[in-house]
């Protein structure tokens, strides 16, 4: 899934090293842009990393992605923890977390994924998504 989001992101013209970056720390992306992100790593005391960061002139996108092949307490586990960054994401100015996520997994557990739809914003459940241009609407 990380290969096909990126593919998607290098097609809507995001260049990497310069507006996308794989694989970051929000250590690495308070160091790199001054922004605060204390209120998702527990006061610095987690170091999380995630799959895609997306620089625009207005915005930071955290960005994680993930297929599930087969259902799950993982899916579960997931949606919980997704659920809970994209809430604490929400007080951070200029940053917004984004999850692109698919697979035949979701059928049992969908309705943990429905309440994450519930609070998320930014949660794309269908790779037709990004087929249809969706990280061109997304990232601004």
């Amino acid at each position: 899934m990380e290969n096909l989001v990126e593919n998607y992101i290098q097609k809507a013209g995001y260049i990497k090293g310069e507006n996308y970056f794989k694989e970051m720390y929000i250590h690495q992306i308070t160091e790199k842009w001054g922004i605060d992100l204390s209120a998702i790593s527990n006061q610095g005391k987690m170091e999380k990393r995630f799959d895609f960061v997306i620089k625009t002139d207005h915005m930071i996108y955290g960005v994680e992605t993930n297929f599930y092949r087969s259902n799950g307490s993982k899916l579960n586990e997931t949606a919980r923890s997704y659920k809970t960054l994209a809430m604490e994401a929400d007080t951070i100015e200029n940053f917004t977390f984004v999850w692109f996520t698919d697979g035949k997994g979701w059928i049992n557990a969908r309705n943990n994924l429905e309440e994450t739809f519930d609070v998320m914003a930014c949660i794309y459940n269908n790779i037709n998504d990004l087929e249809n241009g969706i990280i061109r609407k997304v990232f601004k």
